[in-house]
């Protein structure tokens, strides 16, 4: 099994960070910092980790914030240039992993220090993230943080680029939520048009997260949006597209179905057959799908499955499950065959009793059929 995450916040990476800002603060205190970061290390998750490091610095480092600033500016490693995946030697300067309660203090503590903080910001991207930090001050000071934002867009550098769009985020996950622009996220809607041709594709699949996060809570304008988009739209902003419009897609949105070119399907007839009537729990429901196209023209056809799972209540939740995109000809037909295991899983308890299992092609609903599903009840 790989590693886990919480494990690169170790008692190696905290020493360093002790060396590097003792270099450039005569007072500080190894120890205490050392001490605290520390601190029942190993029963500590990632985030509980990175916050217990950030307290270890807001007891050490200096509370004059621009001094505080000074000395982990001088504690950085060199730029990167490539990604950020993996951090470069600790001996030569702090980087990586050791960014995020850094970034996490300045988020904090810099609230009164605006140019300097968003320096700082600036600085860290480039070595690991800002993501989380900044999010403190688009809660606190959201029109001048996000004003900042919109100045990075154009940044030479594609990991300022990228923090534009990511440190955003309504939705970001691990970070806070930012509620004011998943009310209203106009604001963000023109950020991320200055990003959505960006030459660096790390900085278009963040605009693409973004837009994916905002469909949550407003399918209709991030449907439109890509509309709009897709007018003229090259290959890496198709791309963009897609991935951006993929929870639409899995909804159904007519208007996301129809940036890609799934548009009601026309047949001339739909056979939906369901092999067995009662499906033995830890076994499998096994159907098939039997389909002509009416059309005078190809159709692009996004066929989907859902199972409308019995509740506790009785009543039926239907969860969709991808099955094929093809290109169905002009008078073409198609048999397709598929099954789907019912068996224990930890996100979803089942429940004997009748269930549905419906098909669903570009968005539309063509077929339903019934069965039940059997449990020994202990």
């Amino acid at each position: 099994m790989p590693e886990p995450l919480k494990n690169l916040f170790n008692n190696d990476l905290i020493a360093h960070m002790a060396n590097h800002f003792s270099a450039h603060f005569e007072a500080f205190d190894c120890a205490l910092f050392i001490a605290v970061a520390s601190k029942n290390l190993a029963h500590l998750e990632l985030k509980q980790r990175s916050n217990q490091i950030m307290q270890a610095m807001k007891d050490t480092l200096p509370d004059d914030f621009e001094h505080a600033a000074q000395i982990m500016r001088k504690s950085l490693a060199a730029e990167h240039n490539s990604d950020l995946s993996e951090n470069s030697d600790l001996l030569l300067g702090l980087n990586g992993w050791a960014i995020m309660p850094m970034a996490e203090y300045v988020g904090v503590y810099g609230q009164e220090n605006f140019d300097t903080s968003m320096a700082l910001f600036h600085a860290f991207t480039q070595r690991f993230t800002s993501e989380f930090g900044i999010r403190h001050f688009l809660l606190s000071k959201p029109e001048r943080t996000l004003s900042k934002l919109v100045e990075w867009c154009e940044d030479e550098s594609h990991h300022v680029r990228r923090l534009a769009s990511e440190g955003c985020r309504p939705r970001l996950p691990w970070g806070m939520q930012l509620p004011i622009f998943i009310q209203n996220p106009q604001p963000i809607i023109g950020l991320v048009e200055k990003l959505k041709d960006d030459k660096e594709e790390y900085v278009r699949r963040s605009v693409a997260n973004n837009l994916n996060d905002i469909a949550k809570d407003h399918p209709d304008l991030v449907a439109t949006t890509l509309k709009i988009w897709s007018e003229g739209a090259n290959h890496n902003r198709k791309k963009l597209i897609r991935h951006a419009g993929r929870t639409l897609l899995k909804q159904g949105h007519p208007i996301a179905l129809q940036n890609l070119g799934y548009f009601p399907p026309k047949l001339k007839f739909v056979k939906l057959e369901v092999e067995q009537n009662l499906v033995e729990f830890g076994s499998k429901l096994h159907f098939s799908l039997h389909l002509g196209g009416q059309s005078v023209k190809e159709q692009l056809l996004m066929i989907d499955f859902a199972i409308h799972h019995q509740k506790a209540n009785g009543e039926l939740k239907a969860k969709v499950f991808k099955w094929k995109s093809i290109t169905l000809e002009h008078g073409q037909s198609l048999l397709l065959a598929k099954s789907h295991p019912f068996k224990a899983i930890t996100t979803r308890r089942y429940y004997p009793g009748i269930h549905k299992i419906e098909v669903i092609i570009n968005g539309v609903s063509v077929a339903l059929k019934s069965f039940e599903l059997k449990m020994d009840i202990q």
